[in-house]
């Protein structure tokens, strides 16, 4: 019974292997909450820069494990066409890179995430003491509706392998479509998820300390009733942002590889990391303004390289093309932003 449970093979992978990697997860988590973070507090940028360069050395470092796991994999516990059509060493660097293109795109795209979830913070009046609790919790969210996404995902694509094309396309429509948007910023006063959300929810004025709802009087009868907080209608905005984002994210790491296991820790190691980056980035939002262009850029790539790939032998992009164009695009977009912006920088400096 034990080795069936282990043993049994879901989504290309023993289960033993999602096993230790949500394991590896849940720990992570509790590890931010339980003792770094275990009272609410202001997170300085110092502190922010530290702990985001520590989920970015464990993501990077999970691509060795990535290696280890596809050297040692039989051909079939794939169902990628790049993987199977590999053996030994040659499938596992496939592999890594892969995953690391994927992890790089992801990253981005959460980057992305968080200059929304930013203006979000400052239109509600969310203070930094309690910006953390939000982003926590509603990185808990993430990882479950991830989790039933890319199992969505990867469903779709091995019974209908064209599925990709549609990817394709949605991918480049929406690059083109950011790039042509550019720097533009929403209007939080007008946004509509938010005005959605207010409609349903009984929401107080103010905040409550830490709390996500609190028992109040009812202006009309009088009688207790729970009312919503700022800091509830934040989480909530939090993971419909998140699912709106999955929406361009989960094509395109699929339009990289439909390897379901990589796409999975590829896109939560991505995210994990985003409540250590999110202090540091909003600070900073200004000096990354341009970064927009290029991941408008590496999203068109992305969904080109499906159709390129026919023109490939074994009908796919080369992997290792893919990874070092696609660092080159958002590495560009960072330090073409950084350069642009350095004279604000020096001012405020």
């Amino acid at each position: 019974m034990l080795e069936s449970i282990l043993f049994a093979e879901f989504l290309g992978k023993a289960a033993w292997i999602w096993y230790a990697f949500i394991l590896a997860v849940i720990a992570l988590l509790v590890f931010d909450l339980g003792v770094v973070n275990k009272t609410d507090r202001e997170i300085g940028v110092r502190e922010s820069l530290t702990m985001s360069a520590f989920y970015i050395g464990i993501g990077l470092a999970f691509s060795g494990v990535i290696w280890l796991l596809y050297n040692n994999a039989s051909p079939g516990a794939s169902i990628d066409p790049q993987l199977l059509e590999v053996t030994g060493a040659e499938r596992a660097w496939t592999a890594l890179q892969l995953y690391l293109t994927g992890f790089a795109v992801e990253k981005t795209l959460a980057m992305d995430n968080v200059f929304v979830i930013s203006m979000v913070f400052t239109y509600l009046a969310i203070p930094r003491l309690y910006q953390h609790r939000v982003l926590f919790w509603g990185i808990i969210g993430v990882i479950v509706l991830r989790a039933l996404m890319i199992g969505l995902g990867a469903a779709l694509v091995s019974q209908f392998s064209w599925i990709l094309y549609i990817f394709a396309v949605f991918l480049i429509g929406t690059g083109v479509m950011m790039f042509l948007k550019g720097d533009e910023e929403p209007d939080m006063a007008d946004n509509k998820i938010l005005m959605w959300l207010k409609k349903r929810m009984n929401v107080t004025p103010q905040l409550h300390g830490n709390k996500f709802r609190v028992k109040l009087p009812d202006p009309k009868t009088g009688k207790l009733r729970w009312f919503a907080t700022p800091l509830l209608l934040a989480l909530m905005f939090v993971e419909i942002v998140d699912l709106v984002f999955a929406i361009d994210s989960v094509p395109a790491i699929f339009a990289i590889t439909s390897d379901a296991y990589i796409v999975y820790t590829s896109n939560i190691f991505a995210i994990l990391g985003l409540r250590a980056l999110f202090f540091a980035l909003a600070a900073m939002v200004h000096r990354f303004r341009y970064l927009k262009y290029a991941l408008a850029m590496t999203l068109v790539f992305i969904g080109t390289k499906i159709f390129l790939g026919d023109l490939f032998p074994g009908g796919k992009f080369p992997p290792a093309w893919s990874l070092t164009i696609t660092l080159g695009l958002i590495s560009g977009g960072v330090l073409f932003s950084l350069w642009k912006t350095r004279k604000g920088a020096e001012a405020t400096g």
